[in-house]
């Protein structure tokens, strides 16, 4: 008889300590399940305040819908803080965000956009505490295609140029990527702007133009950018160095034989005149 009644009274001891043990893990999986269930539900207008921090107010994402992982907004582009320039692109713009195909440790960022974007443009994402990268698919591709005027919000000089014609955007092999703050970009972009007018320019087309962005990505040296003129009778080029917040950009801007006379007051715009050049400045 007494050893069945020790036997008894040990097993609630047992017991008792595997639920001290057991009540920790309980409680830690209740909180992250709940802070998982909160991530999912996040709100989308968390992503539109820091787009609008991480650019400095130059592009806005206004009347965000939806939640962090699957919304849409309105594409503006600002002047910046204080400033009262904008302007919004036709439509919605659309996003979702997954895990990329067969990669656990990467995003995949669908964005679609009736208006600029042709299909869906997929980019992926490495989130890391120090270090972030965002890529787009190997090979040269199109990226998308915006109004020229849609530059006049992000203030002087564009919204006294008041341009018309179109902008479109090539990558080939292109990613971004922050190391400790510090950008650094690979690849190449091409900007063509197509067919551009200017309410200032008696011309009604003065001509189109590519701005080439490119960086090999191997330090914090910023990205090139050499500006050439396709066809046209207002003749721009020159190059500069991007360095995260910092542009730097020298080159200047001439009038085909002819023109002068009509794009005159544009080049006095455009920049400090010599003789016929204007000197165009950035940084």
């Amino acid at each position: 008889m007494q050893r069945l009644r020790l036997t008894r009274t040990a097993r609630p001891v047992r017991d008792a300590t595997g639920r001290r043990r057991a009540w920790p893990w309980a409680l830690a999986g209740a909180f992250f399940g709940a802070l998982l269930a909160a991530a999912a539900q996040a709100p989308a207008h968390w992503l539109a305040r820091w787009i609008a921090d991480t650019t400095d107010q130059r592009l806005l994402l206004t009347d965000a819908r939806g939640t962090l992982w699957s919304g849409s907004a309105v594409a503006v582009l600002g002047g910046g803080p204080g400033s009262r320039d904008a302007s919004a692109l036709p439509g919605r713009l659309h996003w979702s965000i997954g895990r990329a195909p067969g990669q656990w440790r990467q995003l995949e960022l669908q964005l679609r956009h009736a208006c600029c974007i042709d299909g869906t443009l997929r980019l992926r994402i490495e989130p890391g505490i120090d270090r972030q990268r965002v890529s787009l698919p190997p090979g040269r591709q199109a990226v998308g295609h915006w109004p020229a005027g849609w530059l006049s919000g992000l203030g002087a000089p564009f919204n006294t140029l008041r341009l018309g014609g179109a902008a479109r955007l090539w990558a080939d092999g292109l990613s971004v990527e922050t190391v400790q703050g510090r950008w650094r970009l690979a690849g190449r972009a091409e900007l063509e702007l197509l067919g551009l007018s200017s309410a200032l320019s008696a011309l009604d087309t003065l001509g189109s133009y590519r701005l080439v962005i490119s960086g090999d990505g191997s330090g914090p040296g910023g990205a090139r950018l050499v500006l050439d003129t396709l066809q046209g009778p207002l003749r721009l080029a020159g190059s500069g160095q991007w360095a995260g917040p910092t542009l730097r950009f020298r080159g200047q801007a001439q009038a085909d034989a002819g023109s002068e006379a009509m794009l005159n007051n544009l080049l006095n715009l455009l920049g400090q005149r010599q003789g016929a050049l204007a000197l165009l400045a950035i940084g």
